[in-house]
């Protein structure tokens, strides 16, 4: 089978059966990610998975910035097109319950809801510090837009929280 017998195969699914097909596959490489990650703090510690987690995501938001500008066409390096990018993301897709501010000179994201950190809870684990992981990839994602944009934590894991909010991410453009 080709990539065109791909297509075609792809394009026998109905029309409203394709964002759950999407995100189905979201949620697989989420899985794999995460038994990744639970494989290596199993056999070496949390702090050598969180350390590695963070270089891949860091690796990971420089390359999807890059395809999705090119895949949505987008050429202006405003906070705007960032952030419109951004919501397209294997991270920010697939936040169930997240919202969103986007402004001309400020834009953040959060996460309400976090199926990655509720289901380590149901499993007995202890939350996963995953600021460092997290805020490497969108230092990256916003650096291949635009290396003024400046990324900052207001609330992510292993930081104390609220429960109606696991993280909050910033962005806006250095002070000249």
């Amino acid at each position: 089978m080709s990539r065109k017998d791909d297509v075609k195969l792809l394009n026998q699914l109905p029309k409203e059966k394709i964002p759950e097909y999407i995100f189905m596959q979201l949620r697989n490489l989420w899985a794999v990610d995460g038994l990744y990650y639970l494989g290596i703090e199993e056999h070496y510690s949390t702090e050598v998975a969180t350390d590695l987690d963070a270089k891949v995501w860091a690796a990971m938001g420089k390359i999807e910035a890059r395809k999705l500008k090119e895949f949505l066409g987008i050429t202006n390096t405003d906070l705007p097109s960032m952030m419109k990018a951004l919501q397209y993301t294997t991270w920010a897709l697939d936040l169930e319950d997240k919202e969103i501010e986007i402004k001309k000179d400020h834009a953040l994201i959060r996460n309400v809801r976090c199926r990655v950190q509720n289901t380590r809870r149901i499993k007995g684990l202890k939350e996963f510090g995953c600021k460092p992981v997290r805020f490497g990839f969108l230092k990256a994602f916003a650096k291949e837009f635009n290396p003024d944009i400046v990324v900052t934590c207001t609330i992510c894991p292993p930081d104390k929280h609220p429960e109606n909010l696991w993280c909050q991410w910033e962005f806006s453009y250095k002070e000249k």
